[in-house]
């Protein structure tokens, strides 16, 4: 499990990397378990500020060309194995949405099926000028619920996510741009730079108010009757109490960086 999915942290910045290149990082039924696990310690770090999810570099580029399909057979071959698997799909997926801090795709290469399932659980995505994605759930008989579409439908909209869906074609860089799937778009030769530039970015703002933002807007993509008012005011007045609201105006005040973490 180890040797698929590399995990440290490093100034702030955790990252998550997906490794295993000769199969395009396709994701294994111990790599689904893995992630759950990884995030969950990342949320425990109070020195972890974002985190970045990467495919391991190989011969092609990959982010992730989707599931392990050379597992099915073991296990997904029975309901109960079938239930097993996707219960280990549904909590690495949910992790990367439900952890507090931001998350941020990085992109080379393909970014298929499965691999852009996880992708379409992190706050961002940037990607390559050569990267790929994809859906190819019709070219293969799989059948994705509710839960897993979800996240596709309040990204791109149910139109585009029909055109993902029912084609199954692989779409450029460019045209994931246009769709919404993706946040920038860069030349490969510039993609570690403007990753880097956003980590650095968000490690140095104040943590509650990214905070705030995340769980803020996920409140905002539920319907008006299931919104959690008290927790979007308490994350709000959290801020307003904050030593960082402090540190903040004082920076402002004193012309100089302000430094934050200090609750």
């Amino acid at each position: 499990m180890a040797e698929q999915l590399i995990v440290g942290t490093h100034d702030g910045v955790a990252r998550l990397v997906l490794n295993q290149p000769h199969k395009l990082n396709a994701i294994s039924f111990e790599m689904w378990q893995g992630i759950a696990d990884a995030l969950a310690d990342f949320a425990r770090d109070d020195a972890v500020r974002v985190v970045v999810v990467e495919g391991a570099p190989g011969d092609k580029p990959a982010f992730s060309a989707g599931a392990d399909i050379s597992q099915f057979a073991d296990k997904r071959g029975d309901s109960d194995a079938i239930a097993r698997y996707n219960r280990a799909v549904k909590a690495g997926e949910q992790a990367l949405i439900d952890i507090a801090k931001p998350t941020i795709a990085k992109i080379h290469g393909y970014c298929v099926g499965g691999g852009l399932a996880v992708a379409l659980c992190c706050d961002l995505r940037i990607a390559s000028e050569d990267s790929r994605f994809g859906i190819p759930a019709a070219k293969l008989g799989l059948g994705y619920g509710l839960d897993a579409l979800q996240p596709l439908v309040d990204l791109v909209g149910p139109s585009t996510a029909k055109e993902i869906l029912f084609t199954a074609k692989r779409f450029t860089a460019a045209e994931a741009l246009i769709m919404g799937l993706i946040n920038r778009c860069v030349p490969s030769v510039q993609l570690d730079a403007l990753v880097d530039d956003y980590t650095s970015t968000i490690a140095g703002n104040a943590p509650l108010t990214i905070k705030a933002a995340k769980q803020i807007i996920a409140q905002t993509l539920r319907d008006e009757a299931t919104r959690d008012v008290a927790l979007c005011t308490k994350l709000v007045d959290d801020c307003y109490t904050s030593g960082d609201y402090t540190e903040g105006r004082t920076a402002f005040m004193e012309k100089r960086k302000p430094v934050f973490g200090r609750g």
